[in-house]
C-alpha cells in the first residue's frame, strides 16, 4: 500500500508548485474582486489597501526581474523632500512710522471697506516687490493702542492695530519691534502689538510679552533654510523697561546680542540677521555711535548681516570687516515732508550657500522708495519711473528721490551692491 499524499506543497512536485501559488494568488484576486463589487464599486481605503497588499506579495512571488528594476505599489507611492535651495532672497524695508495723518488717511480709506483703518491702500505699489522675495521683514517703530484705549501719535506712539495687517497684506512675513518707541504704551502696548501679529500669521523680534518669548531665538524657515532674526535699540525715549519685564524690549548691549547670535547659531540657524534701531537722526552719515557698536560686534562669525534703522533718512551701505552693514533704511511709510525722509530704501539680500555648506549674504539690490502726499502710498522708484501709468505729477519727485538715494549710496562705494540705474 503506498504512501498517502501529504498535505500543502510538500507532496507536489517542484516544476509543478509555482503554478500551483500563482493559481492561488489568482484565486485570492478573484475573490477579492467580487467582495469589492458586492461593495458596491469604489470600496474604502481599508479596501484599496487590501488590493494593495495583496498586488506587492503576487510580485514579490512571481517578478524573476532583477531587484533594481522591480517597482512596486510601496515604490510608486514614495515621495521624496524637495531639495534645499542654494540660493534665497530676504527683504528688509524702512520705518514704519504713522503720525496722525497717516492714521487719518487710513480711517478714510477703511469707512471704503467697512474697516476702522485700512493701511493696505499705502502699499499697492510695494506689493509685487515685497511678496518677490523669499522672506520679506518689515521695521514695525510703534506699538499698539490697548484695546479700549486711544490712538495716540508722535511723541508717544500707539498705533491702531490694523497698520499690522496693512503690513501683513503688504507681503510681510514678520517685522523687528525694537524701537525708542517700543515703551511708548507700557507693556499693553506691546501686547496688543504681537497678539495682532500672531492673528496675522507674522513674527516678530525685539520686544516681548513673556520672559519665555523674550529667550525664544525667532527663526524663520526660507525653503528649509533656517533664518534668525534679532533686534535690539539703543534706548526707549526715556521710559524705563518695567521692573516686573525686563526683557520686555530688546537693549543694545554687545555681550547679550553676541550671545544671542552664538545662541541662534547653536540652534541651527543658517543666517542670522540683527536689526539696530540707532545712529543720529536726520543724518546721512553713520554715528560713531554706530560704527563703536558694530565694530565690537564684527567680524563675527556668527552674525551673517546688520540692518540700521531710526534715522529717518537713508544712510549708506558698507562692509565691516567682511560683513554688509546697512547703515540705515530711512522711513517706508510715515508724514515726515521734508523731502530726504520721503526718501526710504528697501534692500533685498541674496543669501547663497557655499562649497563648505555655510551660507552668506553675497550681493545686496538697494531699491528706492518714496512716500506720495496726501496719499501716503509708497512706491519703488525705478519701478514707477518704468511705468507709464505714473502720475506726470510726481515723476519729477520719483527722480529727485532717486539722486538723493543714489548721492547717499555713493559715498561708500560697496562692492556687491547694486543699484538699478534711473530710466
Amino acid at each position: 500500500m503506498g504512501d498517502r499524499p501529504r498535505a500543502g506543497l510538500a507532496g507536489i512536485p517542484p516544476e509543478r508548485r509555482i503554478l500551483v501559488l500563482v493559481g492561488a494568488f489568482a484565486s485570492a484576486a478573484v475573490l477579492l474582486l467580487a467582495i469589492v463589487a458586492l461593495r458596491g464599486g469604489d470600496g474604502d481605503s481599508s479596501d484599496d489597501r487590501a488590493a494593495a497588499v495583496w498586488e506587492n506579495n503576487r510580485r514579490a512571488v512571481i517578478d524573476t526581474r532583477p531587484a533594481t528594476t522591480r517597482t512596486t505599489v510601496a515604490e510608486s507611492t514614495t515621495t521624496t523632500t524637495p531639495p534645499t535651495p542654494d540660493r534665497i532672497t530676504l527683504l528688509f524695508a524702512g520705518d514704519l512710522l504713522p503720525h496722525s495723518p497717516v492714521n487719518e488717511r487710513a480711517a478714510a480709506l477703511g469707512g471704503s471697506s467697512g474697516r476702522r483703518y485700512d493701511y493696505a491702500p499705502m502699499f499697492d505699489e510695494m506689493r509685487p516687490t515685497i511678496s518677490g522675495a523669499d522672506l520679506a521683514i518689515c521695521h514695525m517703530e510703534v506699538p499698539s493702542a490697548p484695546d479700549g484705549e486711544r490712538v495716540t501719535s508722535y511723541p508717544s506712539f500707539g498705533a491702531p492695530p490694523e497698520l499690522v495687517d496693512g503690513a501683513h497684506s503688504a507681503g510681510y512675513d514678520g517685522c523687528s519691534t525694537a524701537s525708542n518707541h517700543s515703551l511708548d504704551r507700557g507693556k499693553a502696548g506691546i501686547k496688543r502689538l504681537l497678539d495682532q501679529f500672531d492673528a496675522d500669521g507674522m513674527k516678530h523680534a525685539g520686544t516681548a510679552r513673556t520672559q519665555q518669548e523674550a529667550d525664544t531665538t525667532t527663526v524663520y524657515d526660507v525653503h528649509g533654510v533656517r533664518v534668525a532674526h534679532l533686534s535690539y535699540a539703543y534706548d526707549f525715549n526715556g521710559y524705563k523697561l518695567p521692573a516686573d519685564a525686563p526683557w520686555s524690549a530688546n537693549k543694545i548691549d554687545v555681550a547679550k546680542i553676541r550671545a544671542a547670535a552664538a545662541k541662534a547659531r547653536s540652534e541651527g540657524a543658517d543666517l542670522v540677521v540683527l536689526s539696530l534701531h540707532f545712529g543720529n537722526e536726520y543724518q546721512h552719515d553713520p554715528s560713531d555711535y554706530q560704527r563703536s557698536i558694530v565694530d565690537q560686534l564684527l567680524p563675527s562669525k556668527d552674525i551673517s548681516v546688520i540692518i540700521g534703522h531710526h534715522a529717518h533718512v537713508v544712510q549708506p551701505i558698507e562692509k565691516v570687516d567682511g560683513t554688509f552693514v546697512v547703515w540705515g533704511l530711512g522711513n517706508q511709510l510715515s508724514n515726515q515732508t521734508q523731502a530726504p525722509r520721503r526718501d526710504g530704501l528697501t534692500v533685498r539680500l541674496n543669501a547663497g550657500r557655499g562649497a563648505d555648506g555655510r551660507w552668506t549674504i553675497s550681493t545686496i539690490d538697494a531699491i528706492p522708495t518714496y512716500v506720495d502726499l496726501p496719499s501716503f502710498e509708497v512706491y519703488p522708484v525705478v519701478e514707477s519711473l518704468s511705468d507709464p501709468s505714473t502720475p506726470a505729477r510726481l515723476r519729477p519727485e520719483l527722480e529727485a528721490s532717486y539722486d538723493r538715494t543714489a548721492e547717499v549710496l555713493a559715498k561708500i562705494p560697496t562692492a556687491g551692491v547694486t543699484l538699478a540705474p534711473k530710466p
